[in-house]
């Protein structure tokens, strides 16, 4: 249970209330990090308007190397509700989420291609206490990435860490996401196809 309880549709107010509804249409459910937000109204406006702009702007980076490196910050950091909906936001873009049990083995494990090796690498040395990100480490990202994918890289992984920290510390824990309504939400390419009951 939420150490701050999520904000209840009805006292979301009508703004409040139309963005709970495009939230749960798109990802099956409100998100509850999203909800126990709305209690700060304009930090909750501030979140909204950061991951839209972020999900625009995030587009240099292949979806599966940007995505695993967050994931795997959610993973280090323990935020139940961040491996949860990454999980789900995965198998959405049509990415293989089978092989992320295995993803503390990423080093020797052939289900990672290098990029991905690399950018889990990273996200390890960035969610590390303390930091052991290093020069080299950074020289190999941007010799593959270029300057713009290490910086969105960076900028991904240190999003996912205060997100994740942000959930744990106030207790918000799996939600469902790849188990519940979320999965009845169609995949990419189905959008015909209505969601099973």
């Amino acid at each position: 249970m939420t150490r701050i309880p999520a904000v209840p549709a009805e006292r979301a107010g009508l703004v409040g209330r139309l963005v709970y509804w495009y939230a749960k249409r798109r990802f099956g459910a409100v998100p509850e990090p999203f909800a126990v937000v709305r209690w700060h109204r304009r930090l909750f406006w501030a979140t909204l308007v950061a991951e839209m702009a972020n999900e625009r702007a995030a587009t240099v980076l292949p979806a599966n190397v940007r995505d695993l490196a967050v994931y795997r910050v959610a993973t280090n950091v323990g935020c139940s509700w961040c491996v949860d909906f990454g999980t789900m936001l995965q198998r959405h873009q049509g990415l293989d989420i089978d092989r992320l049990t295995g993803i503390d083995r990423y080093p020797t494990n052939p289900l990672f291609t290098e990029d991905e090796r690399l950018a889990l690498s990273y996200a390890d040395a960035m969610s590390a206490q303390p930091m052991t990100v290093t020069d080299e480490q950074v020289e190999r990202l941007v010799e593959r990435f270029g300057r713009d994918g290490t910086i969105e890289l960076t900028h991904s992984i240190a999003l996912e860490d205060q997100r994740a920290r942000f959930n744990h510390a106030l207790g918000l824990t799996d939600q469902g996401f790849t188990s519940g309504e979320a999965c009845r939400v169609p995949l990419p390419g189905a959008a015909t196809q209505r969601p099973s009951a």
